[in-house]
């Protein structure tokens, strides 16, 4: 082995695949359209053998949901998923047996939490939880260096939040749950409503602060239930200009007196950049091993 750790990135829209090492550094990546898994992980696979690397290691931070059981026969398998052709997809088991090497693999938005915690917006805290609020709503949670896990993985983009008085009668967009926090707050669940993107809509329009007051239900319940040092948000719709900042201001307010401590300090947007997908991979890859 030459120490080489192969990278994946797994979306449903691109995979992102790259090669690096301990040290944090990205030697190379390439970006590939994520299509049917029979040509996608293939295609994935074919580009790390071509840059002709004995890899140590594959990290594998994908889309999901995921079977993370070790002992089960599906594991490393993407289960139920919206995504077309992807049902018990198995991710991790191409890449093992082509590239010879062990395969670790977590939801893509544990990997991000992980990163984060340990070279990112997190670094320094006991406990840093991470939520992506894009095409999808997902979360991850770090405590003292590791991932909180269940039987499975979290799915903190599906629980339940009470209505928005002036969004009462939107059904929301989730395909399982309806008006979850994904179905109400997610990029798709905004367009379905109000025809636009969220930065695509005027300053003054009401969806800024009817999505911020979803987003700070649920940092609001995610506090009660584990109190994180860091929560950092990321994801395409976080990027519209002055949501953060409604966002803390509308926390501390449905926290009713609970919130402790600066929200400034508190919720924070990402900080590891366009790395940010690969470094998760190789987080879980150095943590696994750790």
């Amino acid at each position: 082995m030459d120490g080489r750790i192969a990278l994946v990135e797994a979306g449903g829209t691109k995979f992102i695949v790259g090669v690096g090492d301990r040290t944090r550094r990205i030697y190379t990546r390439t970006r590939i359209d994520t299509a049917q898994p029979e040509a996608t992980i293939p295609a994935a696979i074919a580009w790390l053998r071509q840059q002709g690397h004995s890899y140590a290691a594959v990290g594998i931070a994908s889309f999901g949901p995921l079977d993370l059981d070790r002992a089960s026969p599906t594991w490393g398998h993407i289960t139920r998923t919206t995504k077309p052709g992807w049902d018990m997809t198995d991710v991790a088991g191409p890449f093992a047996r082509e590239l010879g090497c062990d395969a670790v693999i977590d939801t893509d938005v544990n990997g991000a939490a992980l990163a984060e915690w340990t070279w990112g917006a997190g670094q320094g805290t006991r406990s840093t939880l991470y939520l992506t609020v894009g095409t999808g709503i997902g979360g991850g949670a770090v405590v003292d260096g590791r991932l909180i896990h269940g039987v499975t993985h979290p799915e903190m983009g599906h629980i339940r939040l009470p209505r928005h008085p002036d969004d009462r009668d939107f059904a929301g967009h989730c395909p399982f749950h309806g008006d979850c926090l994904e179905g109400l707050a997610s990029g798709p669940a905004i367009l379905s409503r109000w025809g636009a993107s969220l930065s695509g809509l005027p300053d003054d329009h009401p969806a800024h602060a009817i999505i911020a007051w979803y987003l700070a239900q649920a940092v609001a319940t995610f506090q009660a239930i584990f109190e994180p040092a860091r929560i950092v948000m990321g994801g395409g719709v976080m990027g519209t200009p002055g949501l953060l900042d409604r966002v803390r201001a509308a926390a501390v307010e449905a926290s009713a007196g609970y919130f402790r401590g600066d929200p400034r300090q508190i919720i924070v947007g990402p900080a590891l950049g366009e790395d940010a997908g690969l470094l998760g991979a190789l987080a879980l890859v150095v943590t696994d091993a750790a």
